[in-house]
Order: C-alpha cells, then structure tokens, then sequence
C-alpha cells in the first residue's frame, strides 16, 4: 500500500463567476497555479468554433468576434430554474442563447463544428473545471483527482449540488464544498494561527463578479468558527456592468435613434468597452467608453465619470451595506465588536465600495492584505490538504465550524414552512421537532422539505429539496396522533430528514443529495462520457496545431541561404505535403495526426530542437 505521504496533492479551486483560481498546498504553504497564460487567474469563459473548443483564456481573448457562442457567466445559471426571474433578467444581456430544458432546467444553446449543442450549466461548469484542473496538473506534473471547490455562501442545496456534479463531471472527487468567505477567512488567519492568541471577530466582505456574500467568523488557534452569514447570489460586477450596458444603449438611441438591443454582436462589444471602463474608473475619475462600428456603422463614443457610474448602481452599492448590518444582528454582534473587516473580490477596489464599508464601520481600517482574486483558492487549498491528509503541522491544526446558509423546515397546513433548522445553525447538527395530523382519521403524512426565508409565507417563495410519505398512522380526531421529525446534518452539508409516527412507530426517511427534476446519476455519467468526447477533441486540434505550426517552421527554415538548393527543395516539399494533408483530412484521428508529427520531427531533427 502506498504511504499517504506519497498521495497525490488536492488542489482548491474558486470557481468564479468571472474569474477562476487554482491553489495548491506544498513546501509549507498553498501557492497560487499560474495557467499557460502565466496569469494567475483563468476566466470562467468556453468557446465553441467550428476548430474545437476554447477555454479560460483562448476563449475570452475571441469573444467580441464569436459572441453567440461563447459562454460566460454559467454560475448565474447553475442550480437555478429557467423560468427565475434572475435568471430571465440575465438573458436579456448574454449574446448566447438560453431555453427551458426538462423541469425547467436552464440549456444554454451554441453552435458547435457547424451541428447546434445544448448545454446544461452543469456542463459548462465541468469546462472551467478541466481547465483548472489541466493548469495543476501541468504545474505539478501529476494527475489529480480530489478538490475543494468554492461556492458562495448563500448557495442554496441545489446550487451546491449541481457544482458537485460539475466536479463529478470534471473528473474530479469533490471533497468538499465550501463557503466562499470561510475559504477567505482561512486565507487571512491561517498564518496568524501561531503567532496571535487571542480571539478575534473577523468579517468577511465578499463581493465577486456574480455574488456577494458576508460571513462573520472567530478566529483563534487555527479554529475558524462561522457565527453568521448573508449575501446575494445575484449581486456583482457583472450587474454594474449590466447599469452601465443599459446607460450606453439608451445613450446611442437618444443620439443617433438605433436601437442596438437585439444584436447580440453590438451588444458584446459595447459590453467589454464598458467593464474595461468600470476597471478604469476604479483609479480614475473620468474616461471614455469607444466603440467603433458599434451598430449599422456608426460609431459610439461617450464620456463616463466615477460619479455617474456610482450613481447608476447606488442601489446596488447600498445593498452591500444592508446585508452587512442583517448579518451583524444575526450574530447578535455590534459593528464595534469586529476587530477585523477583510474584502474580497474583483469589485471590492471599486472606490465607493470601500467608502461605503470603511464608513459604516467608522473608519476603521480595512484588511487588503490578502489578494482579493486569489484569497479563497488559497483558502480552499489549504482545507483540500487538511482533509487529504497531508501530515503538514500547520494543515493539521485547521479546525472549520460552518453553519446554515439558509433556514429548513418542512411544509405545513396553510402551505407555510415550519422551520426545525434556523439559519446559521453550526454543522454537524441534527434537531428534532414535533407535529401533529392536520385532519380528523389521518392515515398518512407527506413531508415536504424546504429552504429558504420564508417562513411565515407560502412554501413557493421557498426552494423545495424533497419529500416522502409516512403512513401507517392511527386514524384519530385531528391533532391527536403526533409525529417527531429530524434533521440531520453533516459536514459537508448532506442533510438527512427522517420521521417517526409516536403511536404507529412507522418511520421514513429520505436523504437530500439532489433536488427533484435535476441531473440524474445517469444523466451525470452521460456527461462524464461527453466531457472526455469533448477533452480527446481539443487533444486532437492541439495536435493538428502543433503539426501545422511544425510544417510552417519547416517552410521558413527552407528559405535559409545557408542551405543548399536540393535540402531547400525537400523541406519546402514535405511542408507543402504535411499542409496539404492537412486540408485534406479535416477529421484525421489523433494517431494519424501524430504519426505525421513523428515522421516530420524524425526527418528534421533541428524541428525538435527549436521545440
């Protein structure tokens, strides 16, 4: 048997809505993975073309001239419903198309080497995946399989799940799923572990390009205990972007009387103009948004300052600092008794943000000591060696208490939620409850499951995680016969519900791994085998690039007159004859594409050396 301290690392992945990041623990302490790009952060972005498939990078560096096809943004989309208003809010402004799937499950559709593909967001998540994955897997020269993946705080169970099944999809064992701001407050109390004793109230500000969440944690000895958390799922740069879209839009109708919103070609590139302009206005007060040839050959050119664009997300802005106070009074916390307020997240420089925050907690100094990009993959890498045993001193002492996102309960009469579990309950927790029959000679009870704040409204405003029947039950005057219902949560979230008929002694009990209508074990293991269809694809257009690339150089070196006219002649030939083979066989398998490579690479040994 191999010694575990032989196992291959787990890696952290922050699986962002904008960005992703990858992190490591090795030699002592969680390192960054820089991608191919040798950019530290990888866009959550996939391409479609009629050559292959293109991601992170690639894919973002091609999106104004393929924007039907390219995909971003997808987190929006995961675990949530097509017909959700948020979600109906962000189609308007993505350039590709997104229909109702079965059970009113978000596709998004693209055109891929010429045949029409739909997409779940599980699907598309499980991309980003691979590429985080293939970027530490280059970076430590082995394959990796476990991963703790990041999702916001105020994930719902089927967000959570679904980016489960992303991983599952990606090839990946998911180890655990966790909370963005916890990962964050690891991040900038795990060094202090040793050298800092005393307990100390950490807040953690989160504000990505999506989601926004606020988490309040004790620090102390490498204990990091959640005390509450809050947020947005649909609250980020993306939505500035979106007021700054809008302003921009009406903007060119007033001058020029052209309405730009059903081109969807228009609208990517006035898009990227505008977040490029949201980044300068974070160290400027004024710049200009410029597109040429924006729409039926007019130009666009306007002048935005930080002020305007301030006030076009004032209500955004104040949002954050609502749920700051929300959380504080579930912790059942004044403002004075934070001793630290860490930011994170790509849009946390924008300078009102920091005003905002640095004026609701008096002018107290906020930590920006921590990399707003890259603090939970840290986070999250350092958890991922913890739970994978790696015997490090300092990865052992790492203690995570984490709670509730969300309240649970079970539906009632009136189709209200009786809460059992409140929100910003600690985990691993099981709590009993007791009710009672709803009817006289009641033989059965249906136990509905749900999440959510709504509590003394009906359960449709709530998100539905499951339901079983009980039967067996007495039949009696109604209110006589009682039963006790548990939930029981785990560490990483599973929750189990189980009831118990007091008189009949009946009992059920049903495990919430998925929410009804989402993605089968069948349906994930179809996408498994897709997902390596789609990786052995793009093997294949990188080994027809490379080839091309191989037979160029070979053109070029023909040309030196350093050589004499026959070798010029026979390197020119076998160049044209390797191009034109390649014209000539557009689906070559990657054995024959390779074959050509050995052969070509075997004839001209000076191509390896410049290789």
């Amino acid at each position: 048997m191999a010694s575990r301290r032989n196992i291959a690392p787990a890696i952290g992945i922050d699986l962002g809505t904008t960005y992703s990041c990858v992190a490591v623990w090795q030699n002592n302490r969680a390192e960054i993975i820089p991608n191919d790009q040798g950019n530290r952060i990888t866009p959550s972005c996939v391409a479609f073309t009629e050559d292959g498939r293109l991601l992170g990078d690639a894919a973002k560096n091609q999106t104004d001239m393929n924007p039907t096809n390219t995909v971003f943004a997808v987190k929006r989309l995961i675990g949530r419903r097509f017909s959700d208003s948020s979600a109906q809010n962000d189609v308007k402004y993505w350039p590709f198309k997104v229909v109702a799937g079965p059970s009113d499950r978000p596709r998004i559709v693209v055109n891929y080497r010429g045949v029409e593909k739909q997409f779940y967001a599980e699907e598309i998540s499980s991309m980003v995946l691979v590429k985080m994955k293939e970027v530490a897997e280059t970076y430590l020269g082995c394959i990796l399989k476990n991963a703790v993946i990041t999702v916001p705080a105020y994930f719902n169970d089927s967000q959570r799940q679904a980016t489960k099944n992303a991983g599952a999809i990606a090839g990946l064992n998911v180890m655990r799923i966790m909370d963005e701001p916890t990962a964050a407050a690891i991040a900038y109390g795990f060094d202090k572990i040793t050298k800092d004793s005393k307990k100390k109230c950490v807040l953690i500000f989160d504000l990505g390009g999506g989601t926004f969440d606020v988490s309040l944690l004790s620090v102390i000895h490498g204990k990091f205990v959640v005390q509450a958390t809050t947020g947005d799922t649909h609250l980020g740069g993306e939505d500035f972007d979106d007021r700054l879209v809008d302003h921009c839009v009406k903007e060119f109708k007033k001058k020029y009387n052209k309405d730009i919103t059903g081109n969807a070609k228009s609208l990517r590139r006035l898009r990227t103009a505008c977040e490029r302009a949201k980044r300068m206005l974070s160290s400027s007060v004024m710049t200009s948004i410029d597109v040429d040839y924006l729409y039926d050959g007019v130009d666009f050119s306007t002048r935005i300052s930080r002020a305007r664009f301030e006030e076009l997300n004032k209500e955004l802005f104040m949002r954050c600092t609502d749920l700051i106070e929300k959380c504080l009074s579930d912790a059942t916390i004044d403002k004075t008794g934070v001793d630290v307020v860490v930011l994170v997240g790509g849009s946390t420089r924008i300078p009102k943000i920091l005003e905002l925050v640095q004026d609701f907690f008096k002018g107290k100094e906020l930590c920006k000591g921590i990399h707003p990009d890259e603090a939970v993959a840290y986070g999250a890498a350092i958890l991922a060696a913890n739970l994978n045993g790696q015997r490090d001193k300092e990865v052992q002492k790492l203690v995570l208490v984490d709670v509730t996102p969300l309240s649970l309960g079970i539906q009632t009469l009136g189709r209200e939620m009786s809460v059992v579990v409140p929100r910003n309950t600690p985990i691993p927790t099981k709590l009993k409850k007791g009710f009672e029959t709803s009817c006289d000679n009641q033989t059965s009870v249906r136990i509905a499951v749900y999440e959510g704040e709504s509590a003394e409204t009906e359960t449709k405003y709530n998100n539905l995680l499951g339901e079983f029947l009980i039967d067996g039950i007495e039949p009696a005057p109604m209110g006589v016969s009682k039963l006790d219902v548990w939930f029981d949560i785990d560490a990483d979230g599973i929750l189990t519900v189980s009831a118990k008929g007091r008189s009949s002694g009946q009992k059920k009990k049903i495990v919430i791994t998925r929410q009804n209508g989402d993605l089968t074990a069948a349906e994930i293991q179809k996408m498994i085998e897709d997902a390596a269809h789609y990786k052995a694809e793009d093997e294949k257009h990188k080994a027809r690039i490379s080839l091309e690339d191989l037979a160029e150089k070979l053109k070029s070196m023909a040309m030196d007159s350093g050589r004499s006219a026959s070798e010029m002649k026979t390197m020119e030939e076998k160049a044209e004859n390797v191009i034109a083979w390649l014209e000539t066989n557009h689906h070559a398998e990657i054995g024959e594409i390779n074959k050509q490579l050995k052969e070509l690479k075997a004839t001209f040994p000076a191509l390896c050396e410049e290789n």
